[in-house]
C-alpha cells in the first residue's frame, strides 16, 4: 500500500517542490482547497479530502478535514487492534501531515483589520490534525515549518523512512506550533477586553518568535537569544529596524530599552545617554543636536561606549556630533538621508529606527521577573505627575522654571535604578546617584558628580527619605529645591533640614522603584 501525505498548508513556500519529491518516492498526496489547486496546477496527482470524506467543504472551508476518515488516518496506531478498527470501517492510514496554519499572525499585525477579519484567520482544522499527528508520532510524521521540508525529503530519500528521533522533534516543533498560535489568539482577545477589576488573567500565556540567537548574554559563558513578541507594536524596540552596525548583543538591547523607555517618557525633544541600564545624561533641547551636546556635557566620561536614545528623526546636525566619541548604539523614531551618509563612517555603530510610538493604550504590556518556580508580572509604571498632586511641605511655592525642573528631574529618576536620586537644572542632569543600598549613598554619588553645579539645582529622589540626612546632604551643596514622595514616618525630620536649609521641597505622593 502507497504511503500516503496529507498536505494543508496556508504558506506555500516549497509546498510544490515537497509534493513533487514525495510522489517520486510514491506516496500518494491527500490535499484541501488552495493547497490541492497549487499541487494540481503544478502537474501532480492529489486527491481531494472531500473524496477522502465523502463529504464537500462547508461553511466557506469552516469545516473540510473535521471528518473520522481524516482523523482515524491520522491517530492510528500502527497495531493489530487500530489497523482492523481502520479496516472495518474502510478508512487508510494517513504517514505524513505537512500543514501550516491560517495567518492569524499576520492578519492581525495589519492596522486596519477588523475584529471579523481576525476571527475568521483562527484556524480549527489545521490545528486539530497538527496536535493529532504529533501525538501519534510514533506512526507518523507531522511538519509544520517549511524550513524542514529539504532536510524531510532528504532523509525519506537516504533512508526510506523517517527516524523515531526525527518523528519526536518534529512533533515537539508542532506542540510548540500550535501553542504558540493559541497563545496568540487568547493574547489578541485579551486585549480587546477591558477589566478593570482583573488587571491580570487567570491564566497568564506567554509567546515569543525567535528573531536570532545572540552571541552570548550578559557574560561570554552565558547564551542568549533574542524573541519578538506575535503583535509587535509601532515604536517597539522589537520592531525596530537595525539601519547599519554589528549585530545586537544582549547587553545592547537590555540598554537600549532602558534608552527607549526613558526618552518615549518626554513629549517634548529628548536625547539620553544610558550605561548599564542607567542614564549617565539627559537633556531637553530645542533640537536632537541641542538636546544631545546637554546630556553629553553632563557626563561625557561615562558616555564613553554608551547607547544614545532620542525621540526626535536624527539629522545631520546630530549626526556630525555622535561620530566624535566611541558609542555603541544609536536609537531614533528615524534617521535622515543624509545623517545616515555621515555616520556610514563609523561602520560599527548600531543604528536602529524604532518608528513612532503611537501609545496604543489599546494594547495591554507587561513587565515580567522571573523567579525560582515562576515568574512575577506587573504593569509599567507610566503615572505621569499632575501638578495639583503636588504638595509643597517647606519653603515657598516652586516657581514656574524651578517647578519645570523638579518635573524634569522627577521623570528622569523613574528611570533610574533604585536607590536613585536626580540633580538637574535647566532641563539638564548634572548628577545621578544609582542603584545604591542607601539613599544618602546616592545622594553623595550624585552631588560629587554634579561639583560646583549643585548650586541653584533641584534634587529628586525616587523613594522618601527615611532620615534628614540626605536633606542636610543636599542643603551643604547649594541645592535650592528637592521633590519626593514622602510618607516616611520621619518625614518631620527631612522638612525640618529643609525649612532650616530654605530648600524648597514638594511631595508628590508617588514612590517610583526601579529595581
Amino acid at each position: 500500500m502507497a504511503r500516503r501525505a496529507l498536505l494543508s498548508v496556508s504558506d506555500k513556500t516549497g509546498l510544490v517542490e515537497l509534493a513533487r519529491g514525495l510522489v517520486e518516492l510514491g506516496w500518494e498526496l491527500i490535499s484541501t482547497g488552495g493547497t490541492a489547486r497549487a499541487i494540481s496546477e503544478a502537474g501532480l496527482k492529489v486527491t481531494e479530502v472531500a473524496s477522502i470524506t465523502g463529504f464537500p467543504e462547508i461553511l466557506n472551508g469552516r469545516v473540510k478535514t473535521l471528518h473520522p476518515n481524516v482523523h482515524g488516518g491520522i491517530l492510528a496506531k500502527r497495531t493489530p487492534e487500530h489497523l482492523k478498527q481502520l479496516e472495518e470501517h474502510n478508512i487508510k492510514p494517513i504517514d505524513l501531515v505537512i500543514v501550516n496554519l491560517y495567518p492569524f499572525r499576520e492578519t492581525i499585525n495589519r492596522p486596519d483589520v477588523t475584529l471579523e477579519e481576525a476571527i475568521e484567520n483562527i484556524d480549527i482544522g489545521g490545528p486539530t490534525m497538527v496536535r493529532a499527528a504529533a501525538k501519534n508520532y510514533e506512526s507518523v510524521a507531522v511538519v509544520v515549518n517549511p524550513s524542514d521540508y529539504e532536510a524531510v525529503l532528504k532523509e525519506l530519500k537516504e533512508k526510506g523512512e523517517l527516524s523515531i528521533d526525527t518523528r519526536k522533534r518534529l512533533a515537539s516543533e508542532a506542540f510548540a506550533h500550535t501553542a504558540s498560535y493559541d497563545t496568540t489568539i487568547a493574547s489578541y482577545l485579551q486585549n480587546l477586553i477591558q477589566d478593570e477589576n482583573e488587571a491580570f488573567p487567570k491564566d497568564f500565556t506567554l509567546t515569543g518568535e525567535k528573531v536570532q540567537d545572540l552571541r552570548y548574554g550578559e557574560n561570554p559563558h552565558q547564551k542568549a537569544a533574542f524573541y519578538r513578541f506575535p503583535v509587535t507594536p509601532p515604536g517597539s524596540l522589537a520592531g525596530a529596524r537595525q539601519l547599519q552596525g554589528k549585530e545586537l548583543s544582549y547587553n545592547n538591547l537590555v540598554d537600549l530599552e532602558a534608552a527607549w523607555d526613558l526618552v518615549q517618557d518626554f513629549k517634548e525633544c529628548v536625547a539620553a545617554i544610558i550605561k548599564h541600564t542607567n542614564p549617565c545624561g539627559v537633556a531637553r533641547g530645542e533640537t536632537p543636536v541641542m538636546a544631545y551636546k546637554k546630556a553629553l556635557d553632563a557626563d561625557p566620561v561615562s558616555a564613553f561606549g554608551g547607547i544614545v536614545a532620542f525621540n526626535r528623526v536624527v539629522d545631520a546636525d546630530v549626526a556630525k556630533e555622535l561620530v566624535e566619541i566611541f558609542l555603541e548604539a544609536v536609537i531614533a523614531p528615524d534617521f535622515t538621508a543624509e545623517a545616515l551618509n555621515i555616520l556610514k563612517e563609523k561602520a560599527n555603530l548600531r543604528l536602529l529606527a524604532a518608528g513612532e510610538d503611537l501609545d496604543n493604550e489599546d494594547t495591554k504590556d507587561y513587565i515580567l521577573k522571573p523567579i525560582s518556580g515562576g515568574f512575577l508580572v506587573q504593569e509599567p509604571d507610566r503615572h505621569v505627575i499632575d501638578t495639583k498632586e503636588l504638595k509643597t511641605v517647606s519653603g515657598s511655592e516652586p516657581g514656574e522654571e524651578e517647578l519645570d525642573d523638579l518635573l524634569f528631574a522627577w521623570q528622569v529618576v523613574k528611570h533610574v535604578k533604585s536607590n536613585a536620586i536626580v540633580l538637574a537644572k535647566d532641563g539638564v542632569t548634572l548628577g545621578i546617584g544609582a542603584g545604591q543600598m542607601n539613599r544618602v549613598g546616592a545622594a553623595r554619588i550624585a552631588l560629587e558628580q554634579a561639583g560646583d553645579k549643585a548650586k541653584g539645582a533641584v534634587l529628586a529622589s525616587d523613594a522618601f527619605f527615611p532620615f534628614g540626612d540626605t536633606v542636610k546632604l543636599a542643603a551643604k551643596a547649594g541645592v535650592k529645591a528637592i521633590i519626593q514622595p514622602g510618607g516616611s514616618i520621619r518625614d518631620d525630620e527631612s522638612i525640618k533640614a529643609a525649612k532650616d536649609a530654605g530648600i524648597t521641597m514638594v511631595f508628590t505622593g508617588v514612590r517610583h522603584f526601579r529595581h
